[in-house]
């Protein structure tokens, strides 16, 4: 007998569980688009986006999803031909530094593999090595969505004005924005890009890039920036369609609000970031445990606790993952997230590996909810594992 019948979770890092109150908000009548509340309600957008990024620069919003965001920011800060440093701890750099190479950019990627962080060391050293100062930016992933590591942002751009070197500093926080404390002005992000499906709680289809002066210099001679990404227009737009570059997502916008509300305004951001800590301890706490047991393979991907993110944790099991992400589905009503790039997708290997999203509308009741189905799982599948992992979740939500 199946027990999942009734509330179903969704645990994969990203479309997250969207709140009840902001689907209540989207679902009314389309607006008018030329004058009335939607304007005022698209201005107010800006500022309370801009208070997530910790930025008192510029915030553009785009219809689409991260990879629009990616092509976007390279857009406005590139011509063809430029070189890019490209730093890698998962598939999601991968994929930034793919889009760039399709705008005609030249990439050179330093991996870091998918279990440990970005070393800023690293980057600096290769930043002083370049003379002639032909790399434009270093494009970083904050956290990446299928290995789950967190990279130090500040380090990174310390190691950048040591090098005395001019390339912008340009940040993917699509998994971390409203959940990882991020702090663009103070670590002196020069972009950074997010989406609003994963901590912005919101239904996929809006993302927003921020940038700050330095950017905008940029802007001046970028060539790969066409009409429709420029994001002059949208930055102060004259006419309300410039914002979106035609019709905007209305209704998208109407749960933006509502999501906004919810963070900036109600919980506030820095109890954002301090919930999903707390959330993320216990989440880690747990696996502590089932790794601890005798003849286990399950494991956590990364493997420094400072460099696990608060919104992802991504884990390795030889053999059994897709296996326990199907009896969980199945029998709980648990869906938890595929390995990403982690291997390659008609291997053997690639059944190895799973990630439970822990980002956006969650609570400690919700987290050990999913970690007692894991843990279920694991007994009903015979999976060798540790004991206490229950416990010491709790322990780590009681503070």
């Amino acid at each position: 007998m199946s027990l999942a019948n009734g509330p179903k979770t969704l645990a994969i890092p990203g479309p997250s569980m969207v709140p009840d109150r902001v689907l209540r908000a989207m679902h009314k009548p389309s607006p008018n688009i030329y004058h009335g509340p939607l304007i005022d309600l698209t201005h107010s957008l800006i500022p309370d986006l801009k208070a997530v990024a910790r930025t008192e620069h510029d915030a553009t919003i785009y219809i689409g999803n991260g990879h629009a965001a990616w092509e976007a920011v390279l857009a406005n800060t590139h011509s063809r031909g430029d070189l890019v440093l490209v730093p890698r701890t998962g598939s999601f750099a991968d994929g930034w530094a793919e889009l760039a190479r399709g705008l005609g950019l030249r990439v050179e990627m330093i991996d870091f593999g998918n279990r440990d962080p970005i070393d800023a060391a690293a980057i600096g050293e290769r930043l002083r090595e370049d003379k002639s100062h032909e790399i434009r930016s270093v494009l970083a992933v904050h956290v990446d969505t299928s290995s789950s590591i967190r990279s130090d942002i500040a380090a990174l751009r310390r190691e950048i004005d040591a090098a005395g070197h001019p390339a912008l500093l340009q940040v993917d926080c699509m998994a971390s924005m409203a959940c990882d404390r991020f702090e663009m002005d103070e670590w002196g992000a020069d972009t950074a890009i997010a989406g609003c499906q994963k901590g912005l709680m919101t239904p996929t289809g809006v993302c927003f890039v921020f940038y700050n002066d330095r950017a905008s210099r940029a802007r001046e001679r970028a060539d790969c920036v066409t009409g429709y990404w420029d994001w002059v227009p949208r930055t102060r737009p004259e006419i309300y369609f410039r914002y979106f570059g035609g019709t905007g997502p209305t209704h998208h916008l109407y749960g933006l609000r509502e999501a906004l509300d919810m963070i900036v305004h109600e919980e506030g951001v820095e109890n954002v970031w301090t919930r999903h800590a707390r959330v993320a301890s216990a989440v880690h706490a747990a696996f502590d445990a089932w790794e601890a047991g005798e003849n286990t393979a399950l494991e956590l991907n990364v493997r420094d606790p400072a460099s696990r993110s608060h919104a992802v944790t991504a884990i390795r099991l030889p053999g059994r993952a897709t296996e326990l992400r199907n009896w969980v589905e199945e029998e709980m009503g648990l869906t938890l997230g595929i390995g990403v790039g982690m291997a390659a997708p008609d291997t053997p290997e690639w059944h190895g590996f799973f990630r439970i999203g822990h980002m956006g509308h969650l609570s400690g009741h919700s987290i050990l909810g999913t970690l007692g189905t894991i843990d279920t799982a694991l007994k009903a599948l015979g999976i060798p594992h540790g004991t206490g992992a229950l416990d010491r979740a709790a322990r780590a939500l009681a503070g």
